[in-house]
């Protein structure tokens, strides 16, 4: 089943993919919704994204169109967090929400091979690198995905 992510936050999105699920399948259900939001954009892309640079556009296409909206801005200006929210729904509609959130900062170029969507531009200040720059094993225990999932497990456990 597809859902058509029509709300106006991650939190809406990630309940509107889980309640669908667990209704049609009579199971419990996890969905989630993520995103980069970056403070001088107010929040952009957000919820949006995956589609901040057109409907069609790669992940190389969404890096260049943030950069761009970016240029000019002063590093100690370019705060960012990646935000996941996972929702777990009941058939009965009670849903239960999970979020994990990964605090950094937008380079002024991309840097590293690994990862996907935004990977390359965020940079990690603690860890002196970018998500694409990092092992699977560390980006799994400091991503926001990785924090969301372990809150999940932990309310399931």
């Amino acid at each position: 089943t597809v859902v058509d992510e029509v709300g106006e936050s991650l939190e809406e999105n990630a309940r509107l993919k889980a309640t669908l699920l667990a209704a049609e399948s009579q199971l419990l259900a996890l969905a989630d919704d993520s995103g980069l939001e970056v403070d001088v954009l107010g929040g952009e892309p957000g919820r949006l994204s995956a589609r901040y640079a057109g409907e069609n556009a790669s992940d190389e296409d969404r890096v260049d169109y943030l950069l761009l909206r970016l240029k000019g801005v002063p590093w100690e200006k370019r705060s960012a967090r990646f935000r996941c929210v996972i929702a777990i729904a009941t058939p009965d509609d009670e849903v239960e929400f999970c979020s994990g959130e990964c605090q950094g900062f937008i380079t002024l170029e991309p840097r590293g091979e690994q990862g996907f969507g935004y990977d390359p531009v965020f940079y990690l200040p603690e860890l002196d690198k970018t998500m694409a720059e990092l092992p699977l094993e560390i980006k799994n225990q400091v991503s926001h995905r990785g924090q969301a999932a372990r809150e999940a497990y932990q309310l399931l456990g």
